[in-house]
């Protein structure tokens, strides 16, 4: 539906989880509940919040740009808008398509799949490189 789907997915589901915990919808709430919740972030998400500088490891700060207009009720959809014409990676973000486990042959997946598999779990495979490592 959108050309930013981790970025509207990720910040819709932050805006609601703000809202649920009754958050002052102020700047600097909203920046510290953005750190929070980009700490547990994984894949594409974590990606998406090292771009606007929420991570410990970020090269750029342009968190400002997500905390200022949400405190002001500003549909995310708009927010992400803004913040595709700051840094053009955002939109380059997509959701992996998901593996499904209970019918997919591991044999078959590329290494990069079984690697991402792992990650999803928070697992890791120290010193695997062939398939058969991951299996």
């Amino acid at each position: 539906p959108s050309s930013l789907p981790v970025c509207v997915t990720f910040l819709g589901r932050f805006y609601q989880t703000l809202k649920d915990n009754d958050v002052e919808f102020t700047p600097a709430s909203i920046e510290k509940e953005l750190l929070k919740s980009c700490r547990e972030a994984k894949g594409k998400e974590n990606r998406l919040c090292y771009y606007v500088g929420a991570t410990s490891d970020a090269a750029t700060k342009i968190i400002n740009e997500v905390s200022k207009p949400m405190s002001h009720h500003i549909p995310v959809e708009k927010i992400c808008e803004k913040l595709k014409k700051k840094d053009s990676q955002i939109c380059e973000l997509k959701y992996d398509k998901q593996i499904d486990l209970s019918t997919a042959d591991l044999r078959k997946l590329r290494v990069r799949e079984l690697r991402r598999i792992l990650d999803d779990w928070g697992e890791a495979c120290k010193g695997c490189a062939e398939k058969s490592d991951f299996i």
